[in-house]
């Protein structure tokens, strides 16, 4: 199991054909990139796939192994290419069951206007859990450690959102350098601060649009020590007069 630096990790699974095709766009991974940042955890794994149900447990079997947490996108409606509670099943050798619980409140909210359709929006992997909370109609279905969410953006933001605690751990401290000396000559300093401080994460970004700066230097950690100290071996190895800002 992969886990973030000192914390935990995650993957994000997108299903769904018009996204390869680009006939929608993907707005859920990019929303959940930010969530998942503030909450403390790690994104260690994007992967977007198709409506396959064997893609899709194959995915599901190597993302669940490899990380702490698992979400994914699309794929839970009633129509033919909605595969992915499928998959899941299939990814942990697993039937697909028809909820009681949930057929029964299916059944109450849409009364005489139920049919087969709606009735398998209560199909579940078997051992699926039903996550509660006030803020939804519906629960969150959880498979060991996949989340199973919906691919509707405003759904899916909310699902998450009304989870979206659970999954808090401890904060990402973070620094950033702005500098104009060119990122070919402070590579090795770079490297020299990179290697004294392997608890931090430092990366350079050059920059060929904006005229304040020519390279953005980013330093992460959960340890605020070893941030500290990466910080101030950095600022001794640059060259003052040519830092435009720190943050």
């Amino acid at each position: 199991m992969i886990s973030g630096m000192n914390g935990s990790s995650a993957a994000i699974l997108v299903i769904g054909d018009e996204i390869l095709s680009g006939k929608t766009a993907e707005v859920n991974a990019q929303m959940l990139i930010g969530e998942l940042r503030d909450l403390g955890v790690a994104l260690r794994r994007i992967v977007i796939i198709s409506d396959d149900i064997d893609e899709v447990a194959i995915a599901v079997r190597e993302l669940s192994a490899r990380f702490d947490h698992v979400f994914t996108s699309g794929g839970v409606g009633p129509t033919h290419d909605d595969v992915t509670i499928l998959g899941i099943a299939r990814a942990f050798d697993r039937s697909v069951i028809r909820h009681t619980e949930l057929q029964a409140r299916l059944r109450a909210y849409f009364g005489a206007n139920i049919d087969e359709a709606r009735l398998r929006m209560a199909d579940v992997p078997e051992g699926t859990q039903l996550i509660e909370t006030p803020d939804l109609r519906w629960p969150v279905l959880a498979c060991e450690n996949v989340y199973i969410l919906p691919g509707v953006p405003e759904l899916f933001k909310r699902k998450f959102a009304a989870i979206r605690e659970r999954f808090r751990v401890a904060p990402y401290f973070a620094r950033a350098f702005y500098t104009l000396e060119d990122e070919f000559d402070i590579a090795d300093r770079l490297r020299e601060v990179a290697t004294a401080h392997p608890q931090v994460a430092i990366g350079s970004y050059p920059n060929f649009s904006a005229p304040d700066y020519r390279v953005k230097l980013t330093l992460e950690s959960k340890d605020g020590a070893a941030i500290q100290s990466a910080s101030e071996a950095l600022l001794a190895l640059l060259d003052p007069a040519q830092i435009a800002r720190v943050e």
